[in-house]
Parts: C-alpha cells; structure tokens; sequence
C-alpha cells in the first residue's frame, strides 16, 4: 500500500510544533509529510517589535528549518491559495508563480492570520502592520527616516509631522511596538541637534476601554503608567476614522499630522480558510475539540485560523490565537493525525493558560507568569526568559542572548538600510491577502486534476 500523505500548511508555532512531533513519532516508512511555506523558516512573531527598533537582528527571530540534518520533511516553497475538502486536494502557488495541485490524505490547515482591517478610507494604503519580518524591517527603516528628512527640512509643520507617530492597537503587539520604537526615537534624537526632542510624540490609540485587558485590571494601569512616563500619549474609546499621507483623523475629530501609521488593531484568519466552503466562527474553521473539521475526513486546524474549543473555560469559549496555545495544539495535533493514520482513536485538547509576559523595552515589563503579578526587572527577567526558552534551536537562542547584551552595553544603533527607498509599501504587499482563489476556482482545479487521473 501506498503511505499516507500528511500535508502540513504554515510554518508558524502551530505548523512547525505539529511537524516536528510526526517527524519524532513516525516512522520514515510509515507516512510522507509535506510543509508548505513561502518561507523554510518559523518566525518568532512575539520579538518583531523588538526587530522595528533594532535591538534584535531580523536574523535572530527567523529559525531555518533547512539547519537541521534530522528534517526529513518536504519543504513546498510557496503558499497554498485554496483546499477543496472533498476532493482533498491542496492549491499551492509556488515562489516561482507556478500553480500546484498536491493530493493529501491528511491536512493540517495551521495557515496562521493576517492584519485585520476596516473599510476605513486610506488605510490599507497608508498603514504598516506588525505581522512579517519584512513589515518590521521596513518599519525600522521608516521611522528612522523620518529623523532624517526631519532633520534635513527648513519646514516647521513638515518636520511636526515627521516626528508625530501613530499606533493603532492597545493589544500586547501594539503596546510593545509603541513602547519600543518610541525608546529608540527618544535615543536617536540626542544624535540629531537639530531637532527637539520635545517634537517626538507618539500616540498609542484602541477602540477598547482597557489597554491589554487580558493582563487584570491592576496591570493594565501599571503598564499604562509606563507608557504615559515616557511620553506616550496612550487614548482609549477612539480609533481612525481615515488615512491620509500626512495625517490621521481620528473617531473623536482630532486630525493629526502623522507620516507613521502603524495598524495592529487585532488580526483575521487567514484567506485561506475561505476557500474551505466549510462553517467558521467569527472568520475561524469550527473544529471539535480534536481539531478535525467534522463532515471532512481527514482535515485538521489549528492555531489562528481555527476556533478551537477552550475546555478549561467552557461556556462555548475558544482559544485565543496565541503563541502559547500554538505549540501545544501542534502537538495534539500531530498526536491525533498519528492516531487516525494508525486507526486509533483521537484526544482533545485542553491546555491551560500559562500567563502572560509584556516587554516595554528597556527595564520596563510586566507580567503575569500561573497568575503572579510582576513589574519592573522582575517581569523584564520572566518576559525574555520565556521568550528565550521558546525559541528551537541553540543558534536562534545564541543570536537573542548575544543581541540582548549587545544592546544592554552598547545602546540602540541607528542606522537604516534604505529598503523603503524605492516606494511606500502597503499592508497588501506585506501580507498578499489578494493572492487566494474563490470556492469555485478551487473546484476547478480539483476537477482538472480529477480528469487527468
């Protein structure tokens, strides 16, 4: 008999964790398994704020898959763009703009999320999000920039423009991408002096009433109390009502002049899941407890673009797409695909939550490790040593540590490569949301393949 094809889409924390472990737990002979990705390798996605304001190399937070010698996996260079169920068959459009159909008798849709946006006029053409390594390399080199034609401007409203920030998103990745690029702004002007540092204002707005209310409302306020410190102007209840090249209106009338607009207001499951024709929940697959897909056999999903069952809580509740509860549903995950390959029967998941962890650059952190409430260097030491122990291998681990001292003795560098030279760059380019098929289009190619045997 033919071995089963096992075909893992994403090489996010889900992906990367459920592969691992049927690599461990198969025998060669016993399965084929396949990853698709643009990329061969797994982002770090928690440190990308500390990629935007260069206290770690891009290098650092990106873990090869093709390093290790124990990886027998097929690495499918591309992104798959629509799954027909039904005939289980996989559209995959390769890096080279070729079009792949891959037959499976096992998928596992871990395709992750994308920046979630609103049909505000000017956004998805102004707006830079926090969702790639390219993203928070660009972001880097943009705000730096600004300081630079700042500092070359003889115009007062254009250099208040450039020095103005906005980020969109009281969450864990906009606060921690507010906080640390403004700490390298607020080093870098001392550098420049020709412009006042009082000029540099960074805003930090989001719709909700409670910035990061995840961590409890005690250390909400703390971490609110930092920003406001620094100099952040933190406003709730508000978000943009439109984009504009040099400014930002917001929902309770202000305009301000702005030339930054970092959007992280909460992410969207993948495109991907779409093309599934399958019931979701709020935009993510409905799966049970086991992450299968019912009414598919063979279908399993996970991570971001899943809403899976959270046990512990109940009371209809599911797993928020984090990083934590990626790994570990991988992991189930590969455990229950070896279980239907091996004609046994699966387990649910049920994890629960370890806490949570909020680096604000420098000395600044808090955290919530099994429900301890930490703030100060206390926090900093459970935030980053958490983060440390979750990277793979012993190089990433290296590069982090060795970047962390580095920055810690040297200070922040300043200087940009001049990627965003050429032209703005768009949420679109970034994250190719427009690159998908429709349910029917995904139809026909499972047909075609059907018809050629």
């Amino acid at each position: 008999m033919a071995r089963p094809r096992i075909l893992v889409v994403g090489a996010g924390f889900a992906g990367v964790e459920c592969v691992r472990r049927l690599e461990r737990r198969l025998s060669p002979g016993e399965a084929d398994i396949a990853l698709v990705s643009p990329f061969s390798y797994q982002l770090y996605l928690p440190l990308l704020p500390q990629v935007a304001a260069g206290v770690l190399t891009p290098q650092s937070v990106a873990i090869s898959l093709r390093r290790s010698q124990k990886f027998r996996t097929r690495i499918i260079p591309g992104g798959a763009i629509g799954v027909d169920p039904r005939a289980k068959v996989c559209v995959i459009r390769k890096i080279t703009g070729e079009t792949l159909d891959e037959r499976y008798d096992y998928i596992v849709l871990a395709p992750g999320s994308v920046t979630r946006t609103f049909d505000i006029p000017g956004l998805v053409e102004h707006a830079r999000g926090m969702k790639t390594l390219a993203e928070a390399a660009y972001i880097r080199d943009h705000v730096i920039a600004q300081l630079d034609l700042a500092d070359a401007s003889t115009d007062d409203a254009e250099r208040a423009s450039r020095l103005q920030f906005v980020v969109v998103g009281g969450g864990y990745a906009g606060t921690e991408t507010a906080a640390c690029l403004q700490r390298l702004t607020l080093n870098a002007v001392k550098r420049y002096p020709r412009l006042d540092p009082k000029m540099i204002r960074w805003h930090l707005i989001d719709i909700a009433p409670r910035l990061m209310p995840e961590l409890g409302e005690r250390l909400g306020d703390v971490a609110m109390g930092i920003l406001q410190r620094r100099g952040i102007e933190v406003t709730l209840g508000v978000s943009v009502a439109k984009a504009a090249p040099e400014e930002v209106t917001l929902t309770d009338g202000r305009v301000l002049p702005c030339r930054t607009l970092i959007w992280t207001a909460g992410v969207a499951a993948s495109p991907l899941i779409a093309t599934l024709g399958a019931e979701t929940v709020r935009g993510r697959l409905a799966v049970t407890p086991e992450m299968n897909l019912q009414g598919f056999e063979g279908v399993f999903a996970l991570g971001d673009a899943a809403a899976v069952p959270d046990l512990v809580k109940g009371d209809g509740a599911v797993c928020p797409p984090t990083a934590q509860h990626g790994i570990r549903q991988g992991r189930k995950v590969a455990d229950n695909v070896i279980a239907a390959v091996r004609g046994l029967p699966l387990t649910p998941y049920v994890h629960r939550d370890l806490g949570l962890v909020v680096d604000l650059g420098g000395r600044d952190a808090v955290s919530r490790p099994l429900g301890v409430e930490l703030r100060g260097m206390p926090a900093q030491a459970v935030a980053r040593g958490y983060h440390w122990s979750a990277l793979r291998t012993n190089v990433a681990k290296t590069r982090v540590l060795t970047d962390w001292l580095l920055n810690a003795v040297a200070g922040d560098d300043f200087v940009r490569t001049g990627f965003q030279a050429q032209k703005r760059a768009t949420l679109r380019d970034f994250e190719f949301t427009d690159a998908y098929l429709t349910q029917d289009e995904v139809r026909e190619h499972a047909a075609s393949l059907t018809a050629k045997g």
